[in-house]
């Protein structure tokens, strides 16, 4: 059954991507502004930043099985609503109720995953459920991309909310025999654990991880696709460059470099990525040339495939089963609250182009740059015991 919740990983992401060359041109072409635009795309994560807490929270007391059929659905059902969206403020309504519905899928879905898996293998486990997520990103933008240059963003969103009803309907039959013991109720422990959650090493490096990964991902959904615009080309090249760093990302996830993960320690690993989705950002602020550009993004494809492993083992490891639903949820909460800050701020700021990647970039060496004095930090503190 592991297959299938790898399944429903793989189009919660696949929904997520195909989202990216569209949604910035739907927003405008209904009459957005600069700032509505960045919203429209950011709202969607801010309302995902709730329903992942939401469902970390629930998946600790009910299971992931009732939390991945309620998300699944209500998805589903949120997806056919874009074909009503006649405006800006529509637009913004529809895109925060799939936000939340959405938000209620993926920490359920991890949480299934992490707690089958051998610790030993923990980090190759993981990059399995990458490359789920590598394929989502290989598939989705291109897809969209193509399709919408042909049919329009309402029709896209409509053939992903038949798949989520579909998936639903598979798991409520070969999940529901996965029986949740309840746990004792300890409201004592409960608190003391969501304590515990913003004060491990490792949950923050975790966690800090999570929100800079998807504040880059916020800056490309609205960024890119308007320089692609800009630079003569339409939404089958955007689709292709967001795709570029994904056929990257599954390459390092399968091959048996995905060992890396089991031996290293994931500090090295979360420094690496980010320095190279820092150095993606920098190099995609100074060129316009098609190759140039495919280039950017597989640099953001390898930083993509060292970090995001290296901060699920991270979570892993600072965490036990009994409450690693919280542990999920507040993870994919940052993932969401980044996509909002990437796309919110640069959307505010009204940055250039050059700006906006240049800006990002060198947030995200500053961040590796903490990320190392923090890891030399504990390699003097073991040192000295």
């Amino acid at each position: 059954m592991r297959a299938l919740v790898y399944l429903i990983v793989f189009f919660s992401f696949f929904d997520l991507f195909s989202q990216l060359p569209i949604m910035s041109p739907f927003a405008l072409s209904l009459g957005a502004t600069s700032f509505l635009t960045g919203l429209v795309v950011g709202i969607y994560s801010f309302a995902n930043t709730i329903g992942n807490i939401i469902s970390g929270f629930m998946t600790d007391r009910r299971g992931p099985f009732l939390m991945l059929i309620i998300g699944l659905l209500a998805s589903s059902v949120a997806l056919l609503l874009y074909s009503f969206a006649m405006g800006p403020a529509s637009l913004l309504g529809i895109r925060f109720i799939h936000g939340f519905m959405e938000g209620l899928i993926v920490p359920a879905a991890f949480t299934f995953l992490a707690n089958r898996a051998e610790k030993s293998k923990r980090g190759s486990s993981v990059a399995v459920s990458g490359a789920f997520v590598g394929m989502a990103a290989i598939i989705g933008p291109a897809y969209s991309g193509i399709v919408a240059s042909k049919t329009g963003p309402t029709f896209i969103m409509t053939v992903n909310g038949v798949i989520f009803f579909i998936i639903a309907v598979s798991a409520f039959f070969l999940l529901r025999k996965f029986q949740y013991v309840k746990k004792v109720k300890d409201d004592g422990a409960k608190k003391f654990r969501v304590r515990f959650l913003f004060t491990h090493p490792g949950m923050i490096r975790a966690f800090s991880g999570a929100f800079f990964l998807m504040f880059s991902q916020g800056v490309l959904a609205l960024i890119l696709p308007l320089k692609v615009e800009a630079l003569g080309y339409d939404t089958k090249i955007t689709g292709m460059l967001l795709s570029s760093f994904g056929v990257v990302a599954i390459l390092i996830f399968l091959l048996p470099i995905n060992k890396i993960f089991d031996k290293v320690a994931p500090m090295i690993t979360l420094a690496f990525g980010i320095t190279m989705m820092g150095l993606c950002m920098i190099f995609l602020s100074q060129v316009s040339e098609l190759p140039f550009l495919f280039l950017a993004m597989s640099l953001y494809g390898i930083g993509f495939a060292f970090l995001f492993p290296s901060i699920n083992s991270l979570l892993i490891d600072s965490s036990t089963p009994d409450f690693r639903g919280k542990a999920y949820g507040y993870f994919y909460g940052f993932f969401s609250i980044g996509v909002v800050a990437g796309s919110s701020v640069i959307g505010y700021l009204d940055l250039s182009f050059k700006g906006g990647f240049m800006l990002t970039g060198i947030i995200l060496l500053i961040v590796a740059a903490f990320t190392v004095l923090g890891l030399k930090k504990s390699l003097d503190v073991t040192e000295a015991l």
